[in-house]
């Protein structure tokens, strides 16, 4: 796909050539979980292998040994959820520590919980489990040493990737994660002053490119909480969250 604007109108040509012509366009591709890229992560993906982690979780692992992958807020929130039920928590982060990473509340939290160990210069390389997950195999990038731990419940709070390949081509900003650059944001974009063409400053959603808006998950800066979602509905509907 590629875009143009053309008598203030947003002109987009998709691969077999349909032209579409709007006076605006909005982006809502979201991102998907970042993963392990290990053999039989799909295959054991909700059978002990999760993206992702909330207090629901918690009472069905209770008595376990819980690994969670990761090093920031999502994981260090994870790791408080399933320690009032859990046997042992352990938080795998390819760094030296929390401290870098994880709000200074959630550290102190987490080094006072007698139940939580951190294990750093650690990452998970392999997967082991037939129906459900059984065990993972465990690196210790200092040592070089490799164990295999058994466990039932492999958390992967490490992130999202954003659907937005196609930005360059059309030559929308994104930031160093690949998040859409929107509205106040693009002042500190040093390519977004050499690409717009309108005497006015971008609107709030709006990207480097007049007309095309990013909402949600996709934008740069945007809290990824279902509940910032409700919240800014119109108080004439009526919300409601499913979870």
């Amino acid at each position: 796909m590629r875009a143009e604007l053309a008598a203030g109108k947003g002109v987009g040509y998709l691969e077999d050539g349909t032209k579409i012509v709007a006076s605006a366009s909005v982006c809502a591709t979201g991102v998907e979980y970042r993963r392990l890229g290990l053999p039989n992560e799909e295959r054991l993906l909700g059978a002990g292998v999760y993206y992702g982690a909330g207090a629901s979780e918690g009472p069905f692992t209770k008595g376990e040994d819980v690994y969670i992958v990761g090093g920031g807020n999502s994981a260090g929130q994870a790791a408080m959820h399933m320690a009032q039920f859990a046997r042992r928590i352990f938080i795998v982060i390819r760094g030296d520590s929390l401290k870098e990473t994880l709000s200074r509340y959630l550290l102190e939290r987490i080094q006072a919980a007698p139940n939580i160990e951190v294990l750093t210069h650690t990452e998970v390389v392999a997967l082991h489990g037939d129906k459900r997950l059984e065990s993972i195999t465990l690196a210790d990038r200092r040592k070089g040493e490799r164990r295999e731990a058994g466990t039932r419940w492999l958390f992967v709070c490490i992130g999202g990737i954003p659907h937005t390949d196609w930005a360059d081509a059309v030559g929308v900003v994104r930031d160093e994660a690949g998040y859409l650059v929107t509205g106040p944001d693009l002042s500190s974009a040093e390519k977004w002053r050499a690409r717009w063409p309108l005497d006015r400053a971008p609107f709030y959603l709006e990207t480097s490119v007049p007309g095309v808006f990013a909402a949600g998950d996709v934008r740069h800066g945007s809290v990824k909480r279902v509940a910032s979602a409700v919240a800014k509905a119109p108080w004439r509907w009526r919300s409601c969250t499913v979870i």
